[in-house]
């Protein structure tokens, strides 16, 4: 009986974790990358990034990190549940005259674990 028990117990725990992982969060965003354009120098520069969640779990969000000290980033910090939106929003100083390409790096508990966002332009 002892072995009986323990074979359905192992048995139901293999089905419990297998359908764990079969439930995952994926992004969709709606661009990947974006141009700002000519902006003026010493005027900072923002974009949202807007993203869905198409996947069948929650998204956490869990870092965002730009490729230099010029740029910030917020994001929604809140698990986006499948069908919901969110937003990375990122901000680029435009200190420098010419142009420029900057990475933010998005980490998550996604399908795609890590995801890169782009922005570019010119400073005048």
């Amino acid at each position: 009986m002892k072995k009986t028990v323990g074979i359905l117990a192992m048995f139901i725990a293999i089905i419990g974790f297998t359908s764990m992982t079969l439930a995952i969060g994926e992004f969709k965003f709606e661009k990947e990358t974006h141009d700002f354009g000519s902006i003026p120098q010493n005027k900072p520069a923002s974009f949202d990034f807007k993203f869905t969640n198409s996947g069948d779990a929650p998204i956490i969000i869990n870092e965002v990190k730009p490729s230099c000290g010029c740029s910030v980033a917020e994001f929604t910090r809140t698990p986006v549940k499948p069908g919901e939106s969110g937003t990375v929003t990122v901000t680029y100083n435009a200190a420098a005259k010419g142009p420029f390409t900057k990475q933010f790096t998005v980490k998550s508990n996604t399908k795609t674990p890590v995801k890169t966002l782009t922005v570019k332009g010119n400073v005048e």
